[in-house]
């Protein structure tokens, strides 16, 4: 492709010209020009089946031919089979109530109007408050971002977002005195991601907080959303992230890999306890247009398919202690404070000053300009950090890795850090 129709696609005129990907195959993305990337990012954290599958794409198309478009509330073949398929081998069995979406921004934006719908119906509409973490995002409309604690994807719409509460990111204590001093009555959710992704690079919490968070929310009738739309379909080494603590939320949202970054797909997932009263009360939840389409559906069929097929979220808990045992190596570097994650969600973290713990200025860049650097010795992964957190790398490859990528994504991201950050 000509460099100058690449300049007309970014949105906002930028003089920086964004990289032409022309095709990709397994954990490789193929440049322009035939320049190799090795996509340790799986792009947005997305990607878990690996590129280029051709079953997935023919089982999109076939979806396409059999209906083109439907309103979501009617029923097809792929949508049907696809609720069928999560509630009989993917999601715990308590949460039976399934609605598809578009993609994770949609999922946690309908996962806030539920439990609003939900208490709205049992004639409690005061509570209309949800609790983030204060390090958290959970996506990119008015709801989620209201929502999340990404200082800088929130920039700019401070005044026009609700004032949700915000928790510290490992205090269940902290969150039990906030609920307090807001008053429970005024209280819907608590929402959380099992491991923090986009806003701090992989940061797993304490062992007992999911369920101290659990019954925090028992005791105060609150429902508890955790949001899986990066940690959700195998990338920590299990079906969902809240796995590895025993809990079971009143909802959970997923997007990103449910269709293995095929086509744009999510889900709302519930307790009949959480949509029984909207029902007696005659009730409903709008739809987006684009939900569940079939096209859509039948990828995530087929991705879904695979990942069990080829035992994949095996792979990803195996493969991932692996990486994160080579990556260790990255740890000794002065500017780098901790290597972390589950599975296939591994975290890089970067900070000034090593001895004492110091992080890089909030506007200095460094975790996209590593990125940048990465890219340019061919890996890409995906930077973290949200002014509040420090900078850090966030590396979610496809679950079809292989340890001599491994070790290149190692090397490269080390030469990277030292490149950037000095030695």
């Amino acid at each position: 492709m000509d460099e100058r129709r690449a300049a007309g696609y970014p949105f906002i005129p930028t003089d920086v010209i964004p990289p032409i990907v022309e095709r990709a195959e397994g954990c490789t993305l193929v440049f322009s020009g035939g320049r190799e990337v090795i996509d340790a990012g799986g792009g947005a954290v997305a990607v878990n089946i690996g590129h280029g599958r051709s079953e997935v794409a023919d089982a999109m198309a076939a979806g396409a031919r059999r209906v083109s478009y439907a309103i979501p509330p009617w029923v097809t073949e792929d949508r049907i089979a696809l609720v069928e398929l999560l509630r009989d081998r993917w999601l715990p069995p308590e949460l039976s109530r399934v609605g598809l979406v578009s993609g994770g921004s949609e999922s946690v934006d309908t996962a806030i109007r539920l439990a609003f719908t939900h208490f709205g119906a049992l004639g409690q509409p005061d509570r209309w408050k949800v609790i983030g973490r204060e390090v958290s995002y959970h996506g990119t409309t008015m709801a989620s971002l209201s929502v999340s604690g990404h200082r800088a994807r929130r920039q700019g719409f401070e005044g026009v977002l609700t004032d949700h509460p915000k928790m510290p990111v490992a205090d269940a204590e902290a969150l039990e005195k906030i609920i307090d001093l807001e008053d429970p009555a005024t209280v819907a959710a608590v929402i959380a991601e099992p491991v923090i992704g986009a806003a701090a690079g992989a940061l797993v919490p304490p062992d007992d907080w999911w369920t101290d968070v659990r019954a925090i929310c028992d005791n105060h009738g609150i429902l508890l959303i955790a949001d899986e739309v990066m940690t959700g379909f195998g990338r920590t080494g299990r079906r969902f992230g809240i796995n590895h603590w025993g809990v079971v939320p009143d909802i959970l949202v997923g997007g990103k890999g449910l269709s293995g970054g095929y086509a744009p797909l999510g889900g709302v997932y519930a307790t009949e306890k959480v949509v029984e009263p909207i029902a007696a009360a005659g009730r409903g939840l709008m739809f987006f247009t684009f939900s569940a389409s079939p096209g859509a559906c039948a990828a995530g069929i087929a991705a879904l398919g695979i990942l069990d097929d080829e035992d994949l979220v095996t792979a990803s808990a195996t493969k991932g202690e692996t990486f994160l045992a080579r990556l260790r190596a990255i740890e000794a570097h002065p500017h780098v404070s901790e290597v972390r994650g589950l599975g296939l969600m591994l975290g890089v973290e970067l900070v000034a000053d090593k001895a004492t713990g110091a992080p890089y200025l909030p506007d200095g860049g460094m975790a996209a300009r590593v990125v940048a650097e990465a890219l340019e010795r061919g890996v890409w992964v995906y930077p973290a950090g949200d002014g509040t957190a420090p900078d850090a790398l966030l590396i979610g490859p496809p679950f079809t890795i292989t340890e001599e990528e491994m070790d290149t994504v190692v090397t490269v991201v080390g030469e990277a850090i030292t490149e950037v950050c000095g030695d």
